[in-house]
């Protein structure tokens, strides 16, 4: 099968969306957009549209003498953000649960054995977060729903670099999430819709609050 094919934008964007959300540009680090075209072997152009791509992401914003720098996590922003997910996501679980077929529960499935063998393996917590996008993705599905589907993937791209904070600094995130998922896929798999969707809001407030807690304490950014 044949890669989709990716713009100069789209790859530069790639890039470096990946090592902010990895903290090789720390909050408050400068993206000079010359050195970051010659790095990459690409003209100004894509470097300045891929930013302002970030920038609608969230991780990146343009300063007046500045130019870009890495957005600093806002704790001001969680609360906000945690909760129109909470919202959207387990209103669209809700009318997933009974179109879901046993093909959604096998590739859901697959999906949890494989964020078991990357805790084994102690992968990197940027496959954890994929891992963790790609289950929840898989249930909503199910719903028929692609504006509210647009949507979640939208606000998900914000909270994105939060959730990876919560996964790697909170003392029971990854386990925590690994037990709910777990429990998440049976309530789907019995069609107890309402018990599914109250543990979804749950568990994705939970991660909000843990984030802003861990933030709130003074953790380096």
């Amino acid at each position: 099968m044949t890669p989709p094919y990716k713009t100069r934008t789209q790859m530069v964007m790639e890039n470096l969306r990946g090592r902010i959300l990895r903290g090789e540009f720390p909050a408050g680090a400068p993206l000079r957009q010359d050195a970051i075209a010659k790095e990459l072997a690409v003209s100004r152009i894509p470097v300045r549209e891929a930013l302002m791509q970030l920038e609608a992401q969230g991780l990146v914003k343009f300063e007046a003498h500045r130019g870009a720098v890495v957005t600093m996590l806002d704790a001001s922003a969680i609360e906000e953000l945690f909760y129109l997910r909470a919202l959207l996501e387990a209103d669209t679980l809700f009318h997933a649960v009974d179109m879901m077929t046993e093909e959604t529960f096998v590739k859901a499935q697959a999906i949890l054995a494989q964020f078991d063998q990357a805790l084994e393996s102690g992968t990197q917590i940027e496959h954890w977060a994929e891992l963790n996008h790609s289950f929840h993705a898989t249930l909503y599905q199910a719903a028929g729903r692609p504006q509210a589907l647009e949507l979640i993937a939208q606000i998900n791209l914000s909270c994105d670099r939060y959730v990876r904070f919560e996964l790697l600094f909170a003392s029971d995130g990854v386990d925590k999430a690994e037990r709910e998922h777990a429990q998440l896929l049976e309530l789907c798999r019995a069609r107890r819709k309402h018990e599914a969707v109250v543990l979804l809001k749950q568990h994705i407030e939970a991660a909000g609050q843990s984030v802003k807690r861990i933030l709130d304490s003074g953790h380096h950014q």
